[in-house]
């Protein structure tokens, strides 16, 4: 690293930027992401995210690679030989700026885009999300932008074992995908339009191919600020079965003296019994925890539904942030949660269960300390009816709870300006 930072302090025309992140976050789980029972004791850990990233940027030529390494405190011996939680490539890529308004980047990078409904870069989680891809981005003054993106991904240990076939295994993700983005900014609103597609292995060596066609768009209306967003999923999916889905979201934010106050709601289909369609709305590649309650029970590695369903998703959410000192504030938000399809009864043939799932409540207390350093601090209760027992598979008892405590350094290490 020494050689690159003298090599980079002799380039005139370079700028080179050097940061680091570390950020542990301390959590007490007893009813997150699935319901507790009686017996169930509460789990306690620290996990912890470690990040070195370098920029360097002449001209029309820029490259980025972040190194990265997740791992729960205790994980390994404090005297070791092989570390199992090596430092793995979070991202590395190379972009050049065609002309002023166009660019094109390859490599491993993140798709973050729009609110991060349908595709974002899941910071929440410590790993984080990144792709394997390639796209050219153009954006010009007027506040017009377009990204085309595409992937081809294969499972191969070392190169010169793949010398026939493309087969895909082993990896949950996509085997080749094409998106296109479309942005639009004026000074009150703006607007965006996605068509992603997806296309995933079969064992049969065919690809099923997944479509999702999606348009959000928001404008500041005086002391309320509007915003929707409606997406529709077609093709295939990888049993074979055709995929008819949608999502449908809307809120409003109200300024008041105290703090914004933001109410709406979000509807994902679902699939009901005897259909045979795939009617289940898949936000597949979003940062979901930042829409459905904090505590994940609903598309965030925690599956939901009935008879191999995932019966969807209604929730109505009232959101605020109360400012409570120069650097600090506190986000509280309230979830109501419904099924858009009839529920089953598992213990009656012909019985349905309600609709309603339960509410969950929301707390984060944010303390912005220096530039370089964060605190965050939350707790979480989800309130669960015998329906969202159903949906989870198990016979929940009591309140559900979830505090966790998580610090940020991030500090910029080095940093080379340009002359």
């Amino acid at each position: 690293m020494a050689c690159v930072l003298f090599w980079c302090s002799k380039q005139a025309s370079a700028q080179f930027t050097l940061s680091a992140e570390v950020r542990p976050r301390a959590e007490l789980r007893h009813g997150f992401k699935t319901v507790k029972a009686e017996k169930d004791d509460p789990a306690f850990f620290v996990e912890q995210r470690s990040r070195l990233s370098a920029l360097y940027k002449r001209e029309k030529l820029g490259v980025k690679v972040t190194l990265q390494d997740v791992r729960v405190w205790g994980n390994t011996n404090q005297i070791y030989k092989s570390d199992p939680s090596l430092f793995n490539v979070y991202e590395a890529y190379g972009e050049y700026q065609l002309t002023p308004q166009l660019a094109i980047r390859v490599g491993r990078q993140e798709l973050d885009y729009d609110n991060a409904r349908f595709l974002g870069n899941l910071d929440w989680a410590q790993q984080g999300r990144s792709h394997d891809a390639a796209r050219i981005k153009y954006a010009d003054s007027t506040g017009f932008a377009v990204h085309a993106g595409a992937g081809f991904n294969q499972s191969v240990a070392s190169e010169p074992t793949k010398l026939f076939d493309t087969y895909y295994s082993g990896v949950d993700n996509y085997k080749t995908m094409q998106y296109l983005w479309v942005h639009k900014e004026w000074s009150l609103a703006k607007v965006s339009a996605l068509f992603f597609n997806d296309g995933r292995q079969k064992a049969d060596s065919t690809v099923a191919f997944r479509q999702t066609y999606g348009l959000a768009g928001e404008v500041n209306a005086g002391r309320v600020k509007l915003g929707s967003e409606l997406y529709f999923q077609g093709g295939k999916d990888v049993a074979g079965k055709t995929v008819r889905a949608y999502l449908a979201a809307a809120y409003a934010t109200f300024t008041t003296k105290l703090t914004p106050v933001t109410l709406g709601v979000d509807y994902l289909s679902g699939t009901g019994r005897g259909e045979s369609r795939n009617h289940a709305f898949n936000p597949l590649y979003g940062t979901n925890h930042a829409f459905y309650g904090l505590m994940d029970y609903f598309y965030v590695g925690s599956s939901h539904g009935q008879e191999g369903r995932t019966t969807g998703l209604v929730d109505v959410f009232l959101k605020t942030a109360f400012k409570l000192g120069q650097s600090s504030s506190l986000l509280a938000q309230f979830h109501h949660f419904k099924s858009p399809v009839t529920l089953v009864n598992p213990t009656e043939a012909t019985g349905t269960l309600s609709s309603r799932l339960g509410e969950e409540i929301d707390l984060v207390f944010n303390q912005n300390i220096s530039a370089d350093f964060n605190l965050k601090l939350g707790y979480s209760q989800l309130y669960a009816t015998n329906s969202l027992d159903a949906l989870k598979g198990k016979r929940g008892s009591g309140v559900n709870q979830w505090a966790w405590l998580m610090l940020t350094f991030k500090p910029v290490l080095f940093q080379q300006q340009a002359p």
